[in-house]
């Protein structure tokens, strides 16, 4: 049945549009140059099926560089070739807009059990908001039978694993992320207005959404804004829903939390608390930057070298300006806890049912989802957080500090958050609700609609893109 229900569903145009997760862009930019530092990885240059090529999907180039850069023997060829000993590394980048990527992936995947060895998908990413989707069907396989160990993965965050476990208990994927998201703040205007850029002082002025929206107004009197778009403070209410999407029955539910980030949205919007701004667009960036005048950005740990580092720089590297500080806003941010604890993003490695190299598949995840002085390394060279817990307590109790955070070890502060991610309120419907429901709500936000219209909208373009549900007795 699994086979089947994936079957129909790759078959449709299943969403329209994608905020990526790990990254949040096709941009590829470390903080720092990284070199190959997983020496004891062992490398397979004969596939168990003999397979001599090895096909990755993904929807940017940071996986790619992730292997350029860490794991022994690659040699990159060209933009979308590389070797491992005698085996040929082709990548299939496809981009999320207007979800290209799924779509391509789909159509390959229900072709999978056909295609010639050398054309099979061996290795395939995903991300949360659409994983099960791919882990709840015959088209994965779960890691134990790629050779990796209940000991291998002993140190991983349990939400990382819960993100790709499918129905029967299986675990489907691994990621070497965790993304547990924080408050990133600018500096200057909590000096401004708070009196202090201390993380600890900063916090008590953002502790729950009381105490957040107290300082919006403070903000807005001091001529700052406090969020830059509308759906910055999504991630942090979604995050924390006390149930699903849709009931066991099929019928949409809105959980009370949803509706409280409506309500705070709104507000935020008419009392010109936020810039009314969208994510990823140049106005948005340009909130980041050395003149933007917004206190605060929800962002788990990819933030600082995807968007943040790079935004904030007076003089961009594409102009010749470097990571440093002194280039504009660059070491001028800094992090705290905020309201709630959530998460964003991630990357979770899938091996691709039907895979004539499942042994080289198995030791890339092996190599960058299980060992920990390679996590201890990636972190150095990246900032991001590496999912073991071990290796990330390790650096927290360290002397490791961000020169772009100004000298604060962000890292301790997301080991304190990581625990606390709870994913079992994810389905395979939180990608298209999710953007449907935010993309309806922009029109109540910007005054034309109003609410009960705007909810209206949502449940006929939810039950557009998926027939197959039905809307509450109430609505």
């Amino acid at each position: 049945m699994r086979k089947k229900w994936l079957a129909l569903a790759l078959s449709m145009a299943m969403v329209v549009g994608s905020i990526t997760g790990c990254g949040g862009s096709d941009s590829n930019k470390d903080a720092s140059n990284s070199s190959k530092s997983n020496d004891s990885a062992k490398v397979e240059t004969v596939a168990d099926g003999g397979g001599k090529v090895l096909n990755i999907y993904c929807w940017n180039e940071e996986f790619q560089s992730r292997l350029t850069d860490h794991y022994p023997d690659y040699k990159k060829v060209d933009a979308t070739h590389g070797k491992i000993g005698d085996i040929d590394v082709v990548w299939n980048i496809t981009p999320s807009e207007n979800n290209a990527y799924q779509n391509n992936l789909d159509e390959t995947l229900l072709k999978q059990a056909d295609a010639s060895a050398d054309d099979k998908i061996d290795l395939f990413l995903v991300e949360a908001d659409y994983a099960p989707k791919y882990v709840d069907s015959d088209y994965t396989m779960p890691i134990k039978d790629l050779g990796i160990t209940d000991s291998d993965i002993s140190k991983q965050y349990k939400y990382t694993q819960d993100v790709v476990t499918d129905s029967d208990g299986n675990l489907k994927g691994l990621s070497w992320q965790g993304c547990p998201g924080v408050l990133f703040y600018n500096r200057a205007a909590a000096k401004e207005v708070l009196g202090t850029d201390d993380p600890d002082e900063v916090q008590k002025s953002v502790s729950d959404w009381d105490t957040f929206n107290a300082t919006a107004e403070k903000m807005k009197a001091a001529g700052y804004k406090m969020t830059s778009t509308a759906n910055d403070t999504y991630r942090v209410y979604s995050n924390n829903v006390s149930k699903k999407w849709v009931s066991d029955d099929k019928k949409i539910q809105i959980d009370d939390n949803i509706m409280k980030w409506v309500d705070q949205t709104k507000t935020y919007t008419d009392k010109g608390y936020n810039n009314k701004t969208s994510l990823w667009s140049d106005a948005w960036a340009a909130d980041q930057g050395p003149d933007g005048k917004v206190f605060g950005f929800f962002y788990s740990t990819w933030g600082i070298n995807f968007t943040l580092a790079g935004n904030s720089l007076a003089v961009k590297e594409k102009d010749g300006g470097k990571l440093e500080v002194g280039n504009g806003g660059y070491g001028d941010w800094a992090v705290c806890y905020g309201p709630q604890a959530y998460f964003w993003g991630g990357s979770w490695l899938a091996a691709a049912k039907g895979t004539d190299n499942a042994t080289l598949v198995g030791d890339v995840m092996r190599a960058f989802c299980c060992d920990k002085d390679f996590g201890l390394q990636f972190t150095k060279d990246t900032q991001d957080y590496y999912n073991n817990e071990a290796a990330m307590k390790e650096l927290a109790a360290s002397d490791f500090k961000s020169a772009f955070l100004g000298g604060q070890n962000h890292i301790a502060l997301f080991v304190e958050t990581a625990p606390k991610l709870d994913m079992s309120k994810i389905s395979v419907y939180d990608q298209g609700l999710n953007e449907t429901f935010q993309a309806k709500f922009k029109e109540y936000f910007d005054g034309t609609v109003d609410k009960d219209t705007a909810l209206k909208n949502f449940y006929e373009a939810a039950i557009v893109k998926y027939p197959e549900l039905k809307k509450p007795a109430n609505a």
